[in-house]
């Protein structure tokens, strides 16, 4: 099962990687927030402080999920090719 399907990209995700350090991710339904932690952390190489998810309106479940201080969103992000 592919955990992660792909980075979200709107102005106000890139808001949040900026000002919260945090990174926001559309992610397979079935899967929970540990599940999400282990793979954001194997896939990008960083610890994560803490994961938020929740189920859009079109279905598709949303993970925003909070990068220790040591690691800087935007500089992933900017790896991923989103910025």
């Amino acid at each position: 099962m592919d955990i992660i399907l792909y980075p979200y990209q709107t102005e106000k995700a890139i808001r949040l990687a900026q000002k919260e350090n945090k990174l926001v991710f559309i992610v397979d339904r079935k899967a929970n927030k540990k599940q999400i932690k282990e793979a954001i952390e194997k896939w990008l190489n960083v610890k994560v402080e803490k994961v938020n998810t929740l189920i859009t309106r079109k279905g598709l479940k949303k993970a925003y999920v909070k990068l220790r201080k040591e690691y800087n969103a935007n500089e992933i992000l900017a790896k991923l090719g989103v910025i």
